[in-house]
């Protein structure tokens, strides 16, 4: 990339999905394949699970604790009164079906939902269970991840031929340059998607982007693959199926994939620490560690979620933000009179702080720095904001 000249304005950065910091992932599947055992587990909270295509007719939503090793070690050593981790929200929506897009098994309905979140944790199933029906009659992970895909997809398609026929008889009756810019985007994402391809992965200009973010696309949304694996074949790491999923997935966008067992996850989740061992033992295992940690980072980090922390005796704090986030900006999360007033940014990173121990040491190696209105806060830092509030209207 070319060095910006001076004077040259700063290229606009444009990331899909909505401009805000409190976004939220869903969980989308077909029925039966462990979605609601993921969201009982992701948030200890008791929702509907039972044997049936439709038994989440309505969104459960819960927030869930973003794990981070470098908050819980801040919080050890400020020892705070208060303590605020970052947080994900988490939608379990009811399973789609082959035809959901045309309306099939509340299809319309559950599509909505998806188009109400951020983000999608795609669960597919790779366990064979007897007690558990195939809403396709049998197990095939590659069929699954199809449906979902061309449903998703389906939709889209529909969506941008609406705004298409709209966008064409507004213009016919009188010019608009901006409707123009719309129609010419919507077009370009019409022929993306009728060659089979999702949103996300299409080459776009910054107006373009803008203009997808309005259309709320399904098939913009980043997605994570959760394979969902029996217990025998999470602790021998194998199944017959996982290299054709990661084949596909890698050939699809290659986005990110975890592997799990919602059998083990919910003993985990149920079982107390000696009966944890003995089934471990049991198992050829010489511990258990559970994949949530990891699907939930890995959902946040999806969603270009970051964030920089506030610390001292009275609180240790997570502030979130989306990636590329300058510092006004990140300093109104704190409060909006911090943005209009923003003096400049005093930051340390975490690495750094650590090793050395103390802010006094920080700055005595040069590694308290203040930065403008231009730096770009970035996962991790350690921020103490400066602000001129005095004077500002209420």
């Amino acid at each position: 990339m070319a060095a910006k000249k001076k004077g040259e304005p700063e290229m606009k950065r444009v990331l899909f999905g909505r401009s805000s910091n409190n976004l939220t992932m869903g969980i989308v599947g077909l029925p039966n394949v462990g979605k609601s055992t993921l969201f009982n587990i992701l948030t200890k909270l008791s929702v509907a699970a039972e044997n049936y295509p439709f038994c989440t007719i309505e969104p459960n939503e819960a927030r869930v604790n973003v794990p981070d090793e470098r908050f819980e070690w801040l919080c050890e050593h400020f020892k705070p009164a208060s303590r605020v981790p970052a947080a994900l929200s988490i939608t379990d929506i009811a399973g789609l079906i082959r035809g959901a897009s045309k309306g099939e098994g509340l299809g319309n309905a559950f599509l909505s939902h998806i188009r109400a979140v951020d983000g999608i944790f795609h669960v597919i199933r790779v366990f064979d269970d007897e007690d558990v029906t195939h809403v396709e009659g049998a197990l095939d992970p590659i069929r699954d991840l199809q449906i979902i895909n061309e449903e998703l997809a389906l939709k889209d398609i529909e969506m941008v031929e609406k705004r298409r026929d709209t966008l064409e008889k507004e213009l016919t009756h009188k010019k608009d340059k901006r409707k123009q810019e719309e129609l010419d985007t919507v077009k370009k994402v019409e022929a993306h998607l009728k060659e089979g391809k999702q949103v996300r992965f299409g080459d776009w200009k910054a107006i373009d982007m803008d203009n997808i973010n309005a259309l709320s696309l399904l098939t913009a949304k980043p997605v994570v693959y959760l394979i969902n694996m029996s217990e025998k074949d999470y602790f021998r790491k194998a199944n017959k199926f996982l290299p054709k999923v990661k084949a596909w997935v890698d050939a699809n966008g290659a986005e990110p994939m975890v592997p799990f067992s919602g059998a083990i996850e919910s003993k985990i989740l149920a079982m107390a620490p000696e009966e944890l061992n003995a089934f471990a033992e049991a198992n050829g295992q010489k511990t258990l560690t559970s994949s949530i940690p990891k699907i939930i980072k890995t959902g946040y980090h999806s969603l270009e979620l970051v964030h920089f922390f506030t610390s001292g005796t009275d609180e240790v704090k997570c502030w979130t933000l989306r990636k590329g986030t300058k510092a006004p900006q990140a300093a109104g999360t704190i409060h909006t009179d911090f943005e209009k007033g923003f003096v400049c940014a005093e930051v340390m990173k975490f690495d750094e702080y650590k090793e050395l121990g103390s802010e006094s040491a920080a700055r005595a190696a040069g590694k308290y720095k203040q930065e403008g209105k231009n730096y770009e806060v970035l996962d991790g830092d350690m921020i103490f904001f400066k602000a001129n509030t005095v004077g500002l209207k209420k």
